[in-house]
């Protein structure tokens, strides 16, 4: 019969993914997962089988939980669309000025935009994590604009998913921005005028 666990799996997931996410997947060891997690060796690998599967898990855990989170906000039917994008874009800035890691006050960043810079151009199955997580959020970054566009609040002169590519983009810059030490300021000056460009001209 098999021993049953003694742990509790999400919670180890979460463990690993926060160790991940500190330091990246090729500089975080087998001990820094025991660390983290408070599992041994054996736990681990019997568990998870291997660190690239831990680490992939990781990922998709992280990436489901933000994705959750962002499309609660493109999907809020109280807000006009420019307000989402512009709560989508607010949602970023604090992410990014509570996520501090050790080193003067700078951003962790983002585990999806850190692994993409680390592992996608090498890595196929992570990238194929990545890649879902992308279509997810440019599908829905695409209707908020097309409903924004059709109230006549977000300009009609690009096409919507161009504009939706575009959102993404300013989001990964204020990432790697946080990262680099820009303040809540700074973040929120990049996220307005995002908006602006967005922004359909009266007259």
């Amino acid at each position: 019969m098999a021993r049953p666990r003694l742990f509790d799996e999400d919670r180890a997931l979460d463990a690993a993914m926060r160790a991940f996410w500190e330091k990246g997947y090729e500089a975080t060891s087998t001990q820094d997962l025991c660390e983290a997690t408070g599992l041994g060796r054996s736990s681990i690998y019997n568990t998870f089988s291997s660190k690239h599967d831990l680490f992939r898990r990781a990922l998709a855990r992280y990436l489901d939980t933000m994705a959750a989170r962002q499309l609660e906000i493109l999907e809020d039917a109280g807000r006009s669309p420019l307000e989402r994008i512009e709560a989508y874009f607010e949602r970023i800035v604090t992410q990014e000025c509570t996520e501090r890691g050790a080193g003067e006050g700078r951003s962790i960043g983002c585990l999806g935009v850190n692994t993409t810079v680390e592992l996608a151009a090498r890595d196929p199955e992570v990238d194929g994590v990545l890649a879902r997580d992308l279509r997810v959020r440019l599908s829905a970054l695409r209707a908020v604009v097309e409903a924004g566009q059709r109230a006549g609040e977000i300009s009609a002169a690009r096409d919507p998913g161009e504009l939706a590519r575009f959102v993404n983009a300013v989001v990964g810059g204020m990432r790697i921005s946080g990262q680099a030490g820009f303040g809540r300021e700074e973040l929120e000056g990049i996220a307005a005028t995002a908006v602006d460009a967005l922004r359909a001209r009266r007259g």
